[in-house]
């Protein structure tokens, strides 16, 4: 591999130079890159060189543009059936973030420092710090299907993710994401004031969400026949997602069982009886069969209610009823009142539960473990569960465990 300068003459009559890194690939072809300045020839026949030993080397010519790598991946997503919301959301950070800043850009070029750029000019868009995150998650992962096909070497956003969540800055990240008890998480008594004010059909909605844990997707696509009225059991195995569409959780410790207490199991057979039924089985104006959906919380016709009605018309006012929310006296373009909730959504009364599995003891029973908890609430792993929840997990007294262990030294 060799670095040399190259000059010549236009037509013109103006001369020109630059730097020629001249090196043979991998498989024993010869290729040629050309740079404006000697420091960056050298920067990239010593990268290179390193490359082609370890034989993972791709040249900009056998490689593609990041907007030909976008169009694979997202045909990748598609074919692996991900949900229509996932893949529309790729197809918006493709099509509004990346391929207007880097999509002309070859993927071997495409470094760490392009990728800095690249997040300083979405911020210079005025993009926000939550979407300008989502982008360069997205950007990895198209970088990841690129490099499974052989088009890049290395993935050079998920380097620099990496090296962005070491020490300090990872310890930071998890204190910002614990919850905190009347700030993210209802208190006790605010829960049982909102016990006291939930009435007819999102009395047993709420009451799974408080007691059972289930996401506001789980509630929307729960079966009756996932519902165990005599073991006191609700299993979870599908969802529904922002479209009304029905499909698996998100992950496979999304599918689980959940034990249910009394008071959930009494609401539920009470509102059997009252629920929305959807028409039988039928065949549609195509020949298909139409299948009954049997949700346990339906709309008033037995199809999957929208997320936006239990808010506006359940959680919502149910806070306000029960002195945690407000109503402003104002009213949106809709003209529906606007209210000053304190606990807006349903993840809320999910946090709930989790803080109510932990602090048992403060209702006369043992408190869950966290392998237990995590569990229950369907994360993906421990850590989620850890880094939301570890400071709630009760603590024995330091000074008593210091002093009962000098004792047992000095035996």
């Amino acid at each position: 591999m060799s670095v040399r300068k190259r000059t010549w003459t236009t037509p013109k009559g103006e001369a020109k130079s630059a730097w020629v890194v001249d090196y043979f690939d991998a498989g024993g072809t010869r290729r040629l890159k050309t740079f404006r300045l000697k420091k960056e020839a050298e920067s990239f026949a010593a990268t290179a060189s390193v490359e082609v030993r370890e034989g993972v080397h791709i040249a900009d010519s056998a490689s593609v543009t990041i907007e030909a790598a976008c169009k694979l991946w997202l045909s990748t997503a598609r074919s692996d059936g991900l949900e229509r919301a996932t893949v529309e959301d790729y197809e918006r950070h493709v099509r509004l973030h990346i391929n207007p800043h880097i999509g002309a850009m070859k993927l071997p070029a495409l470094t760490i420092a392009r990728v800095r750029a690249f997040e300083d000019a979405l911020r210079d868009a005025d993009r926000s710090p939550a979407m300008i995150k989502k982008v360069l998650v997205s950007l990895g992962t198209l970088v990841a299907d690129a490099q499974e096909r052989g088009l890049v070497a290395r993935n050079v956003v998920r380097d620099m993710k990496a090296k962005r969540g070491a020490g300090d800055k990872r310890q930071e990240k998890r204190q910002k994401g614990r919850l905190k008890v009347g700030v993210d998480i209802p208190t006790r008594d605010e829960v049982k004031a909102l016990l006291g004010v939930l009435s007819g059909r999102w009395r047993p909605m709420f009451l799974v969400a408080i007691f059972c844990g289930l996401r506001a997707s789980e509630l929307r696509g729960l079966r009756w026949k996932d519902v165990d009225l005599e073991k006191g059991q609700i299993k979870v195995h599908q969802r529904a997602d922002r479209y009304n569409d029905i499909g698996k959780p998100k992950s496979l410790s999304g599918e689980r069982a959940v034990p249910a207490p009394p008071m959930v199991i009494n609401a539920l057979r009470e509102w059997k009886l009252a629920c929305p039924k959807r028409p039988a089985a039928r065949k549609g104006e195509n020949g298909e069969i139409i299948t009954v959906l049997d949700l346990v919380f339906p709309n008033g016709l037995g199809k999957v209610e929208q997320l936006n009605n239990i808010l506006r018309r359940g959680l919502q006012p149910s806070w306000v009823a029960a002195g945690i929310a407000v109503d402003t006296g104002e009213v949106d373009k809709e003209g529906k009142p606007i209210l000053d909730a304190k606990y807006g959504g349903m993840h809320a009364l999910r946090h709930f539960y989790a803080s109510w599995c932990i602090n048992r003891k403060e209702d006369g029973g043992p408190g869950l473990p966290p392998k237990i908890v995590q569990e229950r609430m369907g994360h993906s792993t421990i850590a989620l569960t850890m880094d939301r929840y570890s400071h709630l997990f009760p603590r024995d007294d330091d000074a008593d465990e210091m002093a009962a262990a000098e004792r047992a030294f000095l035996a």
